[in-house]
């Protein structure tokens, strides 16, 4: 059984097809992904903005294949990675046009001339936000079951916002507040080359396959271009 999801697969056989590569994971998050293309033999730098992150990306086994550095992703050093991955919509927590440009021109420079950025975006037009309150989840953490949910508490000008319920089996209930930016593949395409990449592929599924009216992902392929 594939132990991996649809995304995981299509990130891991993408860099796959560039073997022993440099690769930059921004907002790495607890690294699972990370340490995976690691084991693969690619050249792995993790950077998460959270320290609680990092710290169990740190102690998963194979967590001393990677170079971990905390860092916003606008504060990213500038490099000569051959990939940059935002994966897990990471893409989408980057709120105001400012703070995506930055972003941008961040990972333009941690990247070589013609090295590849890739990452997605939830296509607003699938208008997924209107599904997020039907469903709970179970997360296995250390300290026991926790039911987590969604309550999505407004919507307007591309900007959603959440309020992520976090329950433990003891009456435990804690709330995290905040928003995604669901950006259309124009915006996208728009950005991109303002901020000095060529677009080199939008596709509407893990299995590289076209937008459509259907499509619920927007997942893009683009590489920094000489400035």
């Amino acid at each position: 059984m594939n132990p991996f999801a649809a995304d995981t697969e299509f990130y891991l056989a993408f860099a796959d097809e560039h073997p022993g590569s440099r690769i930059l994971d921004i907002g790495c998050g607890t690294g699972l992904l990370t340490v995976e293309l690691a084991r693969r033999g690619h050249r792995m730098l993790g950077a998460d903005p959270a320290e609680a992150m990092l710290d169990i990306a740190r102690t998963r086994d194979g967590g001393d294949l990677v170079e971990w550095l905390r860092a916003e992703a606008s504060e990213l050093p500038p490099g000569d990675a051959d990939l940059a991955i935002m994966t897990g919509h990471v893409a989408q927590v980057f709120i105001t046009d400012d703070a995506w440009t930055d972003a941008l021109a961040a990972a333009h420079r941690a990247l070589r001339p013609g090295g590849l950025l890739v990452f997605e975006s939830r296509d607003p037009q699938a208008q997924a936000w209107l599904r997020w309150g039907d469903g709970r989840e179970v997360l296995d953490t250390p300290d026991g079951p926790v039911t987590a949910w969604n309550e999505v508490t407004g919507a307007s000008g591309g900007v959603v916002g959440l309020v992520g319920h976090y329950e433990w089996e003891n009456g435990e209930h804690v709330t995290d507040e905040g928003a995604l930016r669901f950006r259309t593949e124009e915006e996208l395409r728009a950005s991109l080359v303002g901020a000095g990449f060529g677009v080199r592929a939008v596709y509407g599924d893990w299995m590289r396959g076209p937008v459509t009216d259907a499509t619920t992902e927007l997942i893009v392929v683009a590489d920094a271009r000489p400035v």
